[in-house]
């Protein structure tokens, strides 16, 4: 049985972050792909069919739907996640299958015909099959760095994204070597709280500052919209 977690977001702005962050960093640990700093990036490829279904559900607030992304940490891709991530009613479920890098060149290349052949993991399967049936295919490279947080008995995550970008060169994503365009104003960020059932009260309360404003926000969805607007 599936189990959906509850996903809120927020617009945080530079005057909070400081803030809402060493609040954050007083009652949850750091989690562990923290480096040093603290932060660490994130680059995730995301995928569409052929009518940019994923997309224009988001735009209509479909209140149950999906998406797939390719997704690494930091500056190695050698070890990359497929993760299918399902909405509904507002709640997250995400399920993921370790990809190699020679895995997400064949589906890069177009060989996912090969690729089901080649695995027996069934979410890796399934998306050679949507590829295969509804053409799913990379629409946009989303990058950002990530300050995560988690209180481990309640199973709370709260992590702030910082400096969003989009790129639609997504034959270099395991290079790098794309332009990115800022998804947001610079002094604007993401904070999201991922909790299953309770919240608890003495966390909810560092999230009920007067200036965050609850909100529905898609990486993906706004990166798509600025690709469009620079196009």
């Amino acid at each position: 049985m599936k189990r959906y977690r509850n996903e809120w977001k927020y617009r945080l702005y530079e005057a909070d972050l400081a803030v809402i962050e060493n609040r954050v960093a007083a009652v949850m640990d750091l989690d562990f792909h923290s480096g040093q700093s603290g932060n660490y990036e994130i680059h995730s490829l995301y995928f569409d069919d052929y009518k940019d279904t994923c997309a224009k559900e988001n735009e209509a607030g479909v209140s149950r739907r999906f998406k797939y992304r390719i997704r690494y940490y930091g500056n190695a891709p050698d070890t990359l996640k497929l993760e299918r991530k399902e909405k509904m009613d507002g709640r997250c479920h995400k399920d993921s299958a370790v990809l190699t890098r020679q895995m997400c060149q064949k589906i890069l290349d177009g060989k996912a015909d090969e690729l089901y052949w080649e695995t027996e993991d069934l979410l890796v399967r399934q998306f050679c099959i949507h590829i295969m049936t509804r053409l799913f295919e990379p629409k946009a490279i989303i990058d950002y760095e990530r300050a995560a947080y988690v209180e481990e008995i309640a199973n709370v995550r709260i992590t702030v994204d910082k400096n969003i970008s989009v790129s639609d060169n997504v034959a270099e994503f395991l290079t790098g070597n794309y332009m990115r365009y800022p998804v947001q104003e610079k002094s604007e960020h993401v904070l999201e709280v991922k909790f299953d059932d309770i919240l608890p009260g003495y966390i909810k309360s560092i999230v009920s500052n007067k200036n965050l404003k609850q909100s529905s926000f898609s990486k993906y969805y706004l990166g798509r919209l600025k690709l469009q607007e620079i196009r």
